[in-house]
This record gives structure tokens, sequence and C-alpha cells, in this order.
């Protein structure tokens, strides 16, 4: 059953490179060479096999898969030892090593399954010539049962090449699958939004209008939304509360996506003093995401997320002036839509939905690194990662997005966040703002 390496220059590179991966690479950077593999058994200097190389490395992983592969425990190298012997010398030898002693289990179970197909077939050959007379040696039966053992290990190991080639058509086939259904996705987010506006028209709320191709109507209709929204506490001017309103919807699609939802949600409610640069009169002291307490005199804007209450302080909207109260804007009522659009205390995904959770830990992540890299974060990220509490790091980072782009303007705010963090403003613009316009009234 067992071979020399074959002569073939493809074949023998091959074998020649599992070899190499089973001593220094990992199994799964090396299943694909495995399926090309002609013989498991092949056989390398000092007569040893890639089942005697992994069991003298310890190495189960790779134990375990050229035994489901239908490696043979009995092939015997050179020192007269075969897997089974191999196994048991290296637990005497590193009685300590928790993988040598899995290694010698698999290679155990496997050595005495044989071994009882191999009673079995004498048995059977036993019993069938009981009342025959006798014409060949018992050497010639024991032969004759190692044939046929090897017959059905090579059965064994084409089967399993042609599981491992079904296996790759169905990866292929769900693949496919899978692009199908992320158009699918794509195309029903996209006319979520109009759907949405014309079930709202036909059970006749009074306060949505029916959807308009007109742009400049529909900017206009959510101004008014946001503005009957809104609350001016101290001073007057609702032209400047427009002009802020207006600025976040013409500055980019991520802003705009913001008030188009908050303009249909009812439960929405913005405070505003015009008379001073901080919300300190309308909300005296308050309690952060992560716990801390402040006094609103240090804010400019703040979510109350228990009462969905937007706090801002706006005094003098012009110049640059306008631009840090309108990007303070943005980080707090960014906040207020993830609270109210994911209904997940403020997470930026839904609840169970643990892909989407680990893609936010990984953009945690990404930008940990940048710091510890020392490539420097925007004071806007660094806010985020002052937070005492995971939920208060994540919402903040999320909500770092649209107030990086209301600060620094469209092009400037989504190149640096493309250059300084993909993974954050990925999923920002695919997932939240997805998710923000299908659920959208208007």
């Amino acid at each position: 059953m067992a071979r020399n390496i074959s002569a073939s220059g493809a074949e023998q590179f091959v074998e020649e490179r599992l070899l190499v991966g089973l001593v220094t690479g990992s199994l799964l950077q090396h299943k694909e060479l495995l399926e090309m593999l002609e013989d498991v058994d092949v056989r390398y200097p000092r007569q040893r096999t890639l089942l005697h190389v992994g069991v003298g490395l310890g190495k189960s992983d790779w134990v375990q898969e050229l035994l489901a592969r239908g490696a043979d425990t009995d092939i015997i190298d050179d020192s007269q030892q075969n897997a089974l012997s191999s196994a048991e010398e290296m637990v005497r030898q590193f009685p300590d090593d928790v993988e040598r002693s899995k290694v010698l289990n698999l290679v155990t179970l496997v050595h005495r399954r044989d071994q009882v197909i191999m009673r079995r077939l004498l048995a059977s050959s036993s019993r069938s010539t009981d009342h025959v007379t006798p014409v060949a040696s018992p050497e010639c039966d024991i032969a004759s049962l190692k044939s046929s053992v090897d017959s059905l290990r090579r059965e064994m190991k084409s089967l399993v090449r042609q599981l491992s080639s079904s296996l790759e058509e169905l990866k292929a086939q769900v693949c496919g699958r899978d692009a199908l259904l992320r158009c699918l996705e794509e195309s029903v987010t996209s006319t979520a939004e109009d759907v949405t506006c014309i079930k709202c028209g036909l059970i006749g709320e009074a306060s949505l209008s029916q959807p308009t191709s007109d742009p400049a109507r529909a900017r206009q209709e959510c101004v008014d939304a946001m503005m009957r929204r809104t609350r001016i506490v101290y001073g007057s001017g609702v032209d400047k509360m427009c002009g802020l309103y207006e600025r976040l919807y013409d500055g980019d699609e991520i802003t705009a996506c913001i008030i188009k939802y908050l303009c249909g949600d009812d439960r929405v409610k913005v405070m505003v003093d015009l008379k001073s640069e901080r919300i300190g009169r309308m909300k005296e002291k308050f309690v952060d995401l992560d716990g801390t307490q402040w006094n609103g005199s240090d804010w400019t804007s703040f979510c109350d997320f228990e009462s969905e209450t937007v706090y801002l302080g706006a005094m003098d909207c012009s110049g640059d002036r306008e631009e840090f109260v309108c990007s303070r804007l943005a980080w707090a009522l960014s906040q207020l839509s993830l609270k109210l659009v994911f209904d997940n205390e403020g997470m930026p995904y839904s609840k169970g939905d643990v892909e989407r959770e680990r893609e936010w830990m990984r953009a945690i992540e990404e930008a940990e690194e940048r710091r510890k890299r020392g490539g420097g974060l925007d004071w806007k990220i660094n806010i985020a990662f002052d937070g005492k509490t995971l939920r208060a790091k994540v919402c903040w980072l999320a909500a770092a997005v649209p107030e990086i782009i209301s600060w620094y303007g469209s092009t400037e705010g989504r190149a640096m966040l493309q250059r300084k963090f993909p993974l954050l403003f990925s999923l920002y613009s695919n997932n939240v703002m997805g998710t923000l316009l299908a659920s959208a009234k208007r």
C-alpha cells in the first residue's frame, strides 16, 4: 500500500511542501495541499510517512486529519517503529505534554479499530472455510486478508477525496447564494424608505407628507419637522436653528440621513439655549453613558437617553463657532439616532447581532492600534476612548463619524476617516447609515 515518492514533478512538489508545512506551518494553511496528495502514506527519508512525522512532533491536529484520510498506523520506518509505538515513546519522553497524550489516544483508537477489522475478517474467513478442503496455507490467508484491508483503506482514501471535492462544490454554491442574498438585501434597503413613506401616507399620518421627487421640498420638510421637535428655551432665533439643521442636511449624506431619520420620529426632542455656549441652565447636572457625573455648564451638547432629548448650547452660531456647534449637534443627534433605531442602549447594532458586534470590537481595536503606533487620534475619537464602559466607547466611537464629517467637511472628513479608521467608516456608512435610511419615515 505504501509507495515511494512519485517521479512526477508536480506530485513531488506537493509531497515536499506538505512535509515542510507539517514541520513548520499550520494544518489550516495546508489543507488544499492535502487534497492534492495522491497517497497519504507516501514514504519520506528513513521510510517515514507524514503520520510518523506528525506523531514525532506531537501535532494532534495533523495526526487527526491524516488518520481521517486513512493513514496506516502499522507502517514501520527504518527504526522499526510504527505510529503507535512512536506515539507511546513520545509520551514516555514527554509525560506532561498534553498534545502528545492526545496524539497517543488518537493513534491507539485507530490502531485498535484496524485490529478489530482484521480479527473480524479472519473469523469470517475461518467460518467460510470450515466445510471446504483447504487449498492454501495460513500465510496465504493472512496475505489475502491484508490485501483486503489495503483495498478497503484505498477505497476510504478515495471516498475522502470525493467528499472533499463535494464540499468544495458546496462551498462555491453557498458563496454564490450569499452573493445573491447580499444583492437582495441591498435592493430591499434601497426601497425600504419609499415603502415606509407610502405606508405612512396610507394610514393618514398628518405630520408626514407624501414622498416627493423634489430635493428642495424634501429638504425643507425634514428641516421643518426637526424644528417642530425643537424648543428654543432661552433666546430667539428660529433661523439660526434652521441653519444648523440645513447645514447638517446639505453637508454630507451621513449627516443628512440622521436628520431624515429623526425628523420622522415623534419621540425626538431638542432643547436649545441660544443665549449660552453651554447647557447648564437647561440641564444643571447629568450622568453620562459611562456613569460619570457632569455639570451642564461644562458641556455644549448632551444626549439624554432616558428622556430621548438632545440639549444644545448654540450662542453665536457664526464662522468657526458655527462649525463647532454644528459638529457637537451632529454628535448628540447621532447618539440619539443609534438609541432609537437599534434599540440596544446606544450600541450601533441590534441585540443579538453577534457578527456586527464583533466588527465593532475590531473597529475599536483598529483605533487602539493606531494610538499605540503613535499615529495620533482626532480629539473626537479620543473622547470615545475616555469612556469607562464598553457601551460608552462603542456608542461614542460611532457618533464620532458624523461629528468629524460635520467639523472637517464632507471631502476632508471622509478622506481622514478612510485613511485612519477604514473599518469604522465602513461600518457606519454601510450598516448604520443603511439602517437609518431604511427606517426613516420620509
